[in-house]
């Protein structure tokens, strides 16, 4: 990986040699936006967090197989379909399997906060904190993951805004989110996070 953050190219210009690195947040939970989260979250096993500022697009990394004659979509993130199709035309998207995953984010239950997640919501149940989307939310709304719409600003919300809401709410409700763009690395997002854990 080359990554874009210039906080990070100068570690690895600095370390001069390959950079092994996990997730910085506990496997399954909601995916951390800031260094606080990091904290939160893994912050005494930690020896140190180099904090480069929040996540400025708020999603994992798209992930694509490029070995075969066509690209095979592993993980929608920031990368938009449409945006490997200018590319590189005749993206595929193959099955998987959550019990064998082949990429990163493919676990059934992932990115999962520990309220109750309702999908698709046009307005909130009495027990439930509202997440709205575009100009049209109802009063009621806790959260607005874009006010204007716009679905990078959304993705840039999603996880932080999830965290919040996972404080002191037993259930959250999500609006619809178009399936467009972006969208459908935010909705690949929300499905993981909504899907009951069985244990």
């Amino acid at each position: 990986r080359v990554p874009d953050h210039p906080v990070a190219r100068r570690l690895l210009e600095a370390f001069g040699g390959p950079l092994v690195a996990p997730s910085a947040n506990l496997s399954g939970h909601i995916s951390p936006t800031t260094a606080a989260h990091v904290d939160n979250d893994l912050g005494e096993a930690l020896k140190m967090i180099l904090d480069g500022g929040p996540c400025e697009s708020g999603l994992e990394s798209t992930v694509i197989d490029a070995r075969g004659d066509r690209p095979a979509l592993l993980r929608p993130g920031t990368i938009s379909p449409e945006d490997i199709e200018a590319i590189w035309p005749g993206l595929i998207r193959p099955e998987t399997n959550p019990d064998a995953p082949t990429s990163p984010g493919q676990l059934l239950r992932h990115y999962a906060p520990h309220a109750r997640l309702r999908l698709n919501a046009t307005e909130p149940k009495p027990d439930e904190a509202y997440v709205a989307f575009g100009p049209n939310a109802p009063a009621k709304a806790a959260a607005n993951l874009s006010p204007d719409g716009d679905l990078a600003e959304a993705a840039a919300s999603l996880f932080r805004l999830l965290r919040t809401l996972d404080l002191n709410h037993d259930a959250i409700a999500v609006a619809p989110i178009p399936n467009t763009g972006i969208g459908e690395a935010i909705n690949d997002r929300l499905r993981r996070a909504a899907e009951k854990d069985d244990a």
